[in-house]
């Protein structure tokens, strides 16, 4: 027994029905700042503080009269005296012994020191903390809770302590919680409560709150028990109702824009035709078909624009559609069966301020090539590429085997080449032409992030 005492870890003192003490181990000279002889024969109250030593000798004479081993002070913070005078937080335990010398006590002693620091580091932390924190064990009884709940639910903690969490869950919700919170307890890790639902939090006053809440299971003496962090997130639901409200506003603001500029596109169009049933100058007929063939190529961007869901990501792929089965019912198919089209595009999304720059590039790249590459009806071929490139970029690509551009002075002189050059300036694209063998007209272009 003497070996055993001594190997123990926590401080260990015998002590006999008087009171005085029989025996110690080498973790009491540590902990008390004594060495043994300076202990044994000596009364125990040695080592209690004075606040406490006058009453210490009633309460050892009633242990003896009922020994048993039990925790000593239940219920009851516990202070020892060191040597030098100060006191330190202990917990004892006591068993009692029958020996040859009568009931002797083994008193075991822990030093609690650095556990109530990391306890009082904790509860500062949690009383610290910008939510609102509430500890439950498994039953779901608030064990403690800080001063953010007690602003979040209007309760002070008096009033939330021993009380169960559905207190503080909407009427609607709490037949289904008690089964959630078992649940939770067979499989205990650290999560976000209800990920994918809208959770609501119940106020004093009956009124509900939305909030977010992280849940910690915390191992205890006590058992394992959950540390609920709880965020009011009222202000942000508003801020996000108030931004929905407006970016739903500003949407069917622009698709009703977007809607009367290609109504009075189709309007300028019409004018335009009825302006050529009377014109009978060829070259005055060529430019005004020019101009209207622009005006239908607007209109069908628009049309797109009107009809996407979001104007911030339009799909460049149906806006290439719309335009060359404009031109080709224009120019193509009908005056020179011959003439075939392919499109390829990969599937790219632009915004607004990107696709009408870009597809009044492919309507003067493609309408040229309809006009000027297969004269008395030559039959060929026009492709219309848009691949997507590395380092966030797209490539377009318009060409046809056709005759070729005839100089760099026609080049120069073209309102519709002046026209692309610009737009691509506007795009921030790079722009490249061959001749001939076929004509290719490539933009390269970055891609909005």
């Amino acid at each position: 027994m003497r070996l055993a005492v001594e190997a123990s870890p926590n401080g260990m003192v015998l002590i006999d029905v008087e009171g005085r003490i029989a025996l110690v181990n080498t973790s009491v000279e540590t902990m008390f700042g004594y060495h043994r002889d300076e202990l044994i024969g000596e009364l125990i109250e040695k080592l209690v503080p004075h606040r406490f030593r006058s009453q210490h000798p009633e309460l050892r004479n009633q242990y003896f009269h009922a020994p048993k081993s039990r925790a000593m002070g239940q219920g009851r913070e516990l202070y020892a005296l060191h040597k030098d005078g100060t006191e330190f937080p202990v917990e004892i335990g006591l068993n009692p012994m029958t020996t040859k010398r009568g009931v002797l006590v083994l008193a075991a002693i822990v030093d609690i020191t650095e556990r109530l620091r990391a306890q009082e580091m904790m509860r500062l932390a949690v009383e610290a903390a910008p939510n609102g924190m509430l500890l439950t064990d498994q039953e779901g009884t608030i064990i403690m809770a800080n001063s953010m709940a007690e602003l979040q639910f209007g309760y002070t903690r008096s009033e939330l302590v021993g009380q169960k969490i559905t207190l503080l869950v909407p009427h609607r919700f709490r037949q289904r919680h008690p089964d959630l919170q078992h649940s939770y307890f067979h499989n205990p890790t650290s999560r976000a409560m209800g990920e994918g639902r809208d959770l609501y939090a119940l106020h004093k006053d009956g009124r509900e709150f939305p909030v977010e809440i992280g849940l910690n299971p915390i191992n205890t003496a006590q058992g394992l028990m959950i540390l609920a962090s709880v965020l009011d997130i009222t202000e942000r639901k508003r801020q996000e109702e108030q931004l929905k409200s407006a970016l739903k506003e500003k949407e069917v603001m622009l698709a009703e824009i977007h809607h009367r500029v290609k109504n009075n596109l189709q309007i300028i169009d019409s004018l335009i035709a009825m302006q050529l049933d009377n014109v009978s100058d060829e070259k005055a007929r060529f430019l005004l078909t020019d101009s209207q063939n622009r005006i239908k190529s607007m209109a069908v961007i628009h049309q797109t624009l009107y009809q996407s869901q979001d104007f911030s990501k339009v799909d460049i792929s149906l806006v290439i559609s719309g335009l060359i089965n404009n031109l080709a019912h224009s120019y193509g198919i009908p005056g020179n069966p011959n003439v075939q089209v392919q499109v390829e595009t990969d599937d790219i999304t632009l915004p607004i301020e990107s696709s009408i720059p870009l597809g009044l590039i492919i309507n003067e790249l493609v309408s040229n090539a309809f006009k000027h590459a297969f004269p008395d009806h030559r039959a060929g071929e026009i492709s219309i590429t848009l691949k997507r490139l590395p380092e966030h970029k797209a490539r377009l690509d318009i060409s046809d085997n056709g005759v070729g551009l005839e100089s760099n002075t026609a080049k120069e002189e073209s309102l519709g080449l002046r026209l692309v050059e610009a737009l691509s300036d506007q795009l921030e694209a790079d722009l490249s032409i061959q001749s001939a063998n076929p004509t290719r007209f490539t933009v390269v272009m970055p891609l909005p992030d």
